[in-house]
C-alpha cells in the first residue's frame, strides 16, 4: 500500500470523524470511491469500531454499538450532553427518540409529510403520553411487562406520569428539563447535535424536521438491527395487541 493511498484514506476518515457525514460537495467524496482508498477507509473504520454507511450522495460514519474506541459510557455521555441528567431520564429520552423515529419510519407518505411539515413537540408529547398510558394499563395486568425486553417499564412510566405538563409559554419553560416538553426538547437536541434534524420555531410552537441524513441512517443502518425493529413495534403496538399475545 503506497503512501498516497494512506494519505487519501486518512484524509477521508478523519474528515468523517470531524463532520460525521460528507456529501458530494466534499473534496474527499470522490477520493473515497477509489477502490484502494475505500478499502483502506473501511479497514480503518473496522479497526476503530466504527461503521461506514454509503448513501447515494453521502457517506456517514457511525459508532458501532459495542467494541468501539469511540464508544462512551453513560457518564461520558452526560458530560457531553448536559441535558442527560440521570439514567432514568436517559431511558425516557430513548423512548421519546424511538417514538419520533417510528412516526417518520412508516411509509413514503409519512416520510414526505415529516420532511415537509416536521413533527411538533406538542404532537410528540401527545404521542409519547398515549404510549405511556398504554404501557401503564398493561403493567396493571402484567407487572413483568418489559422485563424480557430489558426495559424498566415501571420506572419509565412513573417518571413520565409525574413530570410537569407544559403546553403554553414554552419559551419561558424550555430550559426546564424536568417538564415533558423540556425533555422532548432535550431529546431532539441530541439529534440536532448529530446533524440529523433541523429545529424550527424554538420559542413558539417548536418542531423537528428530519433531514435526509436521518432517513439514510434509518434505511442503511437502523433497519439492519433487530433491536430497532423490535422497539419500533413496541412503541407502536396497541394495548389489545399485547393482551392477545399474553393469552396465546
Amino acid at each position: 500500500m503506497n503512501a498516497e493511498i494512506i494519505k487519501k484514506a486518512s484524509a477521508v476518515y478523519f474528515s468523517l470523524l470531524k463532520e460525521k457525514v460528507i456529501d458530494e460537495t466534499s473534496e474527499h467524496f470522490q477520493d473515497y470511491f477509489e477502490p484502494e482508498v475505500r478499502q483502506t477507509v473501511l479497514l480503518m473504520a473496522d479497526e476503530s469500531g466504527t461503521y461506514i454507511i454509503e448513501a447515494p450522495k453521502r457517506i456517514h460514519l457511525v459508532v458501532q454499538p459495542t467494541g468501539s474506541v469511540f464508544a462512551t459510557n453513560f457518564t461520558h455521555m452526560r458530560d457531553k450532553h448536559k441535558q442527560v441528567e440521570t439514567k432514568k431520564h436517559f431511558h425516557l429520552m430513548s423512548v421519546v427518540l424511538m417514538s419520533f423515529l417510528a412516526s417518520i419510519d412508516q411509509n413514503q407518505a409519512a416520510k414526505v409529510r415529516a420532511k415537509r411539515e416536521g413533527i411538533s413537540y406538542y404532537s410528540l408529547e401527545r404521542q409519547v403520553n398515549d404510549l405511556m398510558m398504554n404501557w401503564d394499563k398493561i403493567l396493571k395486568t402484567d407487572p413483568n411487562f418489559g422485563t424480557e425486553e430489558r426495559i424498566d417499564m415501571k420506572d419509565v412510566v412513573t417518571t413520565w406520569k409525574y413530570m410537569e405538563v407544559d403546553r403554553e409559554d414554552f419559551g419561558l419553560k424550555k430550559a426546564n428539563k424536568r417538564t415533558r416538553i423540556g425533555l422532548i426538547a432535550s431529546s431532539m437536541r441530541l439529534l440536532e447535535t448529530e446533524g440529523l434534524v433541523v429545529i424550527l420555531d424554538r420559542d413558539d410552537i417548536p418542531k423537528a424536521i428530519p433531514k435526509q441524513e436521518l432517513f439514510e441512517r434509518i434505511e442503511y443502518l437502523y433497519h439492519d438491527y433487530d433491536r430497532y425493529e423490535f422497539m419500533k413495534k413496541l412503541v407502536t403496538q396497541k394495548e389489545h395487541m399485547h393482551a392477545e399475545d399474553t393469552q396465546d
